[in-house]
């Protein structure tokens, strides 16, 4: 097995929801022999057959633990078990312990991807889908933020960071408005055809003019000040992973967090929100920012940044982007009902926008 590497895997949903190949399961074995606790029970409680990643749940003589499989690099992977560990042993952050092996390791290396063990916190749960639990996890993130300043990453680790690709990222975003209009072209037959073609123009037009105000702002000033100084993002942060717990809000899942502005979290977070809402509302977008500010002060030209990323059409980019690799099958009824919700929910952004664009003058002027 010492050869093995560890790679994607097909999986029928329909016949087991999360099933894993057989040589996976023995490594986890065979990784849980490097911990100086017993194993009563195992359960797979989530996995990434597409990445080649999992997460079981432990019954140990210890208590519940957490094994997590990696699926990015191992150096990027130590890159965030490196915050991990920064979080719990510096910043005393409300985030899983890390559980060293036998010989004192944060982490496993087996089929070329990096294992670890954490605590399982009990007892986690999600906070209210309203506004009040909406201001808890824009405080929790927040506090995250403030807290993951200084890391620097351990030795052998790559240097994860995003902070210098906003420019690049935001050209992307409207460079693949034309090839979703290619497509939307190549496939007039298909239901929603018509109906992507229709708006594509609309968000081109976004896209453009958030990089045009991207590249007016204060965004180079403000990257200028390093990775160290802006700490890291989580990337991936909502109502599953910042969950109420002993003694406050936790953060859990850290597998994907990167150097970057620490508003793209909050940017996310606002627009996920608005579209779970279908409605772009400004009271809840400034008790958002308000209870996010109170961990994490925001400058005015922060405060720019995200008022310029709130304006780049990330609700249809992220729904759409995935009529690339398989347009007969996504251009159906579906996409149509789709892309009339996220354009409907649209109508309502602009109105918001305008009216908390100002909320920020005159405050915080670092």
């Amino acid at each position: 097995m010492k050869n093995l590497q560890i790679v994607p895997w097909e999986v029928d949903e329909l016949v087991h929801e999360f099933f894993i190949p057989d040589y996976i399961t023995e490594l986890a074995n065979d990784v849980l022999q490097s911990y100086d606790f017993a194993v009563q029970s195992i359960e797979v409680v989530t996995t990434k057959p597409d990445k080649g990643g999992a997460i079981w749940k432990l019954e140990t003589s210890s208590g519940p633990k957490s094994l997590k499989l990696l699926h990015r690099r191992p150096t990027r992977s130590l890159f965030s078990l490196g915050a991990q560990e920064y979080l719990v042993n510096v910043q005393k952050a409300r985030v899983p312990p890390i559980i060293k092996t036998k010989d004192g390791a944060p982490y496993v290396e087996a089929g070329g991807k990096l294992w670890f063990v954490a605590e399982w916190i009990l007892p986690l749960e999600p906070v209210t889908k309203d506004l009040d639990g909406a201001k808890l996890l824009c405080s929790a993130l927040g506090e995250f933020h403030r807290l993951t300043k200084g890391y620097v990453p351990p030795q052998g680790a790559e240097t994860a960071s995003r902070l210098f690709k906003w420019p690049k990222s935001y050209e992307k975003i409207m460079n693949k408005m034309d090839w979703f209009r290619n497509i939307g072209k190549a496939y007039e037959e298909m239901p929603a055809s018509p109906y992507l073609l229709n708006v594509i123009d609309v968000f081109e037009k976004q896209a453009r003019n958030s990089l045009e105000r991207l590249n007016e702002s204060s965004y180079w000033e403000l990257a200028q000040q390093g990775n160290e100084y802006w700490g890291l993002v989580h990337q991936d942060y909502g109502w599953s992973n910042g969950q109420m717990g002993p003694n406050g809000m936790w953060i859990i899942d850290l597998d994907g967090v990167a150097y970057d502005l620490p508003i793209r979290d909050l940017t996310k977070l606002i627009t996920g929100t608005m579209a779970d809402l279908y409605n772009w509302d400004a009271s809840w977008i400034r008790e958002m920012i308000k209870a996010y500010n109170e961990e994490y002060p925001i400058s005015t030209k922060l405060y720019d940044i995200l008022m310029i990323d709130l304006s780049l059409p990330n609700e249809f980019y992220k729904n759409i982007k995935e009529v690339v690799y398989e347009p007969e099958s996504f251009l159906d009824d579906t996409a149509t009902a789709l892309i009339q919700t996220i354009v409907d929910t649209d109508q309502s952004k602009w109105p918001a926008l305008e009216e908390i664009k100002d909320d920020w003058k005159g405050v915080n002027q670092a």
